[in-house]
């Protein structure tokens, strides 16, 4: 019997080891981290990393800008190809909606940079701009701070 198997007829799996079999997570170990910052909510409630899921049980993920709300559909220890692992969970349609809507809100937004006139300045604009401020020439500058041993100011 495989181990699959196993855990889908009853067994208990920890809760960051099914986040990271259902593909949430890349590592066991960021799937923990992310509950122990409380970016994973189990019943509306926050949760650790040893609490085992149960099927039907209602997961809240914090992934970046996004929360997503899941129905635990089967429970699996082992990390499987992403159609197996779609398998383990249900997203409720009011999640998708919402992740959708952000995502349109995002691809709509407007680019940061692009409401910068320029960027920064070149060091023939930082010249014109002392230039401009009255700021002592440059040969002043270097007049006052020359480290020659043959001036003897």
């Amino acid at each position: 019997m495989s181990h699959t198997a196993n855990d889908s007829q009853g067994n208990k799996v920890r809760l960051d080891k099914w986040l990271w079999a259902a593909r949430f997570y890349k590592t066991r170990s960021l799937s923990s981290e992310a509950i122990d910052k409380g970016h994973v909510r189990l019943n509306g409630l926050p949760v650790k990393a040893s609490r085992e899921p149960k099927p039907g049980d209602t997961l809240e993920l914090r992934i970046g800008p996004d929360t997503r709300t899941l129905v635990v559909k089967a429970l699996s220890g082992v990390r499987g190809p992403a159609p197996v692992a779609a398998l383990l969970y249900e997203e409720t349609a009011a999640s998708l909606l919402r992740r959708s809507e952000a995502a349109e809100q995002r691809r709509l937004a407007p680019e940061p940079a692009h409401s910068q006139p320029m960027g920064r300045p070149t060091k023939r604009d930082r010249r014109q701009i002392e230039d401009l401020r009255g700021a002592a020439p440059r040969d002043e500058w270097n007049q006052r701070w020359s480290a020659s041993l043959d001036d003897p100011d």
